[in-house]
């Protein structure tokens, strides 16, 4: 039973920032459900609008169909009812029926619907994908505009007038033509939140193109100065937004950028480094290098974005 309608659903999600709690991983690489469980319960401590769980962050191109469902199961559980949890469904049409039933049957409040990962795509065969997911399930869910999964305006319009719980639009791509054609062209049916790797980066200039809310990967281990990002955007304040770039952003690209994949790797680094651990990354991705954890280590402290020791008093 869901606490929102689609159309609830989508309200409450574009009024706030949303993140990919990372999935948590034992040494050898199997998922370790009590640390994910305490990572989730300590990020929805904190006034943000809905966590997707097992996406890009949480590594869930990574995960077999079995456990997709115990990590959306655990994070529904550890969750609470204000912040809603949204499954991830991703590679093969199939998979993603599976992954979307299994969402619903463990109490998630929608999907998010990944790219069909290697081949390419056309139009049609994309309508045909997410359609199959729809009428699998009664969540609501989201598309996501990223590698082989390019969805035209025309595209998204006939998704949103053949499916109700249809009803937003993640970008990851950062073309202004396209995302000028699908918001002009799908209006307010849906809602738009952005999804370039480290959205921060872009989250000013695409607020402008309709997109209210972004997905935060760096949420994940400094809640409190992400939090802050999205309320300097949301109040358009471009010069609170340049100081935090400068401050700790940009800084961490260039972290960031030094690894293949570290876009994943930086924010499991970055748990570490703030002394809450989930565990490595899954290969083929590795994680960050000893002078890689220590200088992000070293930025986090220089720029004073550490979560507060006091984590009970965060929705005061």
């Amino acid at each position: 039973m869901t606490n929102f309608t689609p159309a609830e659903l989508a309200e409450h999600l574009k009024g706030g920032l949303l993140s990919f709690p990372a999935t948590a991983f034992t040494p050898d690489f199997e998922f370790d459900e009590p640390t994910y469980r305490d990572h989730v319960a300590w990020q929805a401590r904190y006034d943000v609008a809905g966590l997707f769980a097992a996406g890009g962050t949480g590594e869930g191109f990574s995960l077999t169909p079995e456990e997709n469902a115990r990590v959306v199961r655990a994070a529904v559980a550890a969750s609470r009812p204000e912040v809603p949890v949204l499954g991830s469904v991703g590679g093969w049409t199939k998979n993603a029926v599976a992954n979307a039933q299994a969402a619903e049957a463990a109490g998630a409040e929608g999907v998010l619907v990944m790219p069909p990962y290697l081949t390419e795509c056309s139009q049609q065969g994309l309508i045909a994908h997410v359609g199959a997911v729809a009428e699998a399930t009664r969540l609501p869910l989201i598309v996501y505009n990223r590698a082989n999964a390019v969805y035209s305006a025309d595209t998204v319009v006939t998704l949103a007038d053949r499916y109700e719980n249809f009803i937003g639009f993640k970008d990851a791509l950062g073309n202004i033509e396209q995302l000028a054609k699908v918001t002009a062209k799908a209006g307010d049916r849906l809602f738009y939140l952005g999804g370039l790797p480290t959205a921060e980066t872009y989250a000013l200039p695409l607020l402008q193109m309709g997109m209210s809310t972004y997905s935060s990967a760096m949420f994940n281990f400094v809640p409190e100065f992400a939090l802050e990002f999205y309320r300097d955007v949301r109040a358009q304040d471009r010069t609170a937004v340049v100081e935090k770039l400068k401050r700790f952003v940009l800084p961490y690209l260039e972290i960031r950028d030094r690894g293949k994949g570290f876009g994943v790797s930086i924010v499991k680094g970055g748990l570490q480094a703030i002394g809450r651990p989930v565990g490595p990354v899954r290969p083929p991705l590795h994680d960050l290098g000893a002078q890689d954890l220590e200088d992000l280590k070293a930025l986090i402290a220089e720029a004073g974005v550490a979560p507060a020791a006091d984590h009970e008093k965060v929705l005061a």
